[in-house]
């Protein structure tokens, strides 16, 4: 199998059959074997009744209903898992993905690249700026925190090398971190603008809750990626630095008691410098529980703490 296309998709029942119209004309000229996976994340529009007869109609064709609904890193989670394909292409289902762009990720993917990320260049195009500002703080973000610079994480159309696609471990809202991840794995990342079109019919699925999760998310694929066996490192220092600031703070309170005779019955300072001490030491000995616990997990596993790309 040359080509997957995985499709995740969630009451998009009036976009089914023009996406897989579009897969089958662009895909159809590049002369290679694909399969095309719909992963339906459990849809309560009737579309999985489209998708039965599409399947009836297209045997490239493979449809995976999830349960219940869990979440577009989920469905795509799914999808590459069950992909066959020595590249792995995604692209929503909304229509606001163009096929068209699919060759030209290709071609792009073959100079040697292991995942190439569409940059939707036209998504705001005209639009005000209190509705463009927002998108470009959180790419903005996100490519400093990450340490992957992209204009848009949350492009869902992406080519990825098969082995990549499968490896990867998906969680919560992670979907949009998945450059940040690959690159942990030691991938090589391009981006290339791709076509922006509106969606057909429906309405988007992403609400104002999405912010706080993919905030917490992307905290998480930073610790991960950066200190997931070096805990240490991270709450040790912070524990380090509020004990050291209260054990100063303990000092200057004793000395003006002791020298000065000041009183420290009436100031809750004292309280506040033993506390941040008391927090110091907490946050020390979390890092040090977390050393146990990551060597556990590694060792118990044996899952290694490196990735080999390749062995002569």
């Amino acid at each position: 199998m040359d080509l997957s296309i995985v499709v995740p998709l969630y009451n998009e029942r009036d976009n089914l059959a023009p996406l897989h119209e579009e897969l089958n004309r662009a895909l159809g000229a590049l002369g290679r074997e694909y399969e095309l996976i719909f992963v339906d994340d459990g849809s309560d529009d009737g579309g999985d009744k489209v998708l039965r007869e599409i399947r009836a109609a297209d045997a490239r064709v493979r449809v995976i209903r999830l349960a219940r609904n869990s979440g577009q890193t989920a469905a795509l989670a799914c999808g590459f898992q069950h992909a066959r394909g020595a590249v792995v292409i995604a692209i929503d289902a909304d229509g606001e993905n163009d096929p068209a762009d699919i060759p030209r990720l290709l071609a792009r993917l073959d100079e040697g690249y292991d995942l190439i990320s569409g940059w939707r260049t036209e998504r705001w195009r005209g639009a005000a700026l209190t509705r463009r500002l927002p998108s470009i703080a959180a790419n903005a973000l996100i490519s400093r925190i990450t340490g992957v610079a992209l204009h848009d994480y949350g492009c869902t159309l992406k080519a990825y090398r098969g082995d990549l696609a499968r490896r990867l471990m998906l969680y919560g809202e992670m979907h949009r971190f998945v450059p940040a991840i690959a690159a942990e794995q030691g991938a090589r990342i391009a981006e290339l603008p791709v076509n922006f079109r509106p969606r057909r019919s429906g309405r988007s699925k992403y609400g104002p809750g999405r912010i706080i999760r993919t905030v917490l998310d992307l905290l998480t694929v930073r610790f991960l990626s950066g200190y997931s066996t070096r805990p240490i490192q991270v709450f040790g220092a912070i524990g380090v630095l509020l004990g050291a600031l209260g054990a100063l703070w303990t000092g200057v309170l004793v000395f003006e008691k002791i020298v000065l005779g000041a009183s420290l019955g009436n100031r809750p300072a004292l309280l506040l410098a033993v506390l941040l001490v008391v927090v110091g030491v907490q946050f020390v000995s979390l890092g040090l529980i977390g050393e146990m616990i990551a060597r556990t997990y590694h060792e118990s596993q044996g899952k290694p703490i490196y990735v080999i790309k390749e062995e002569f």
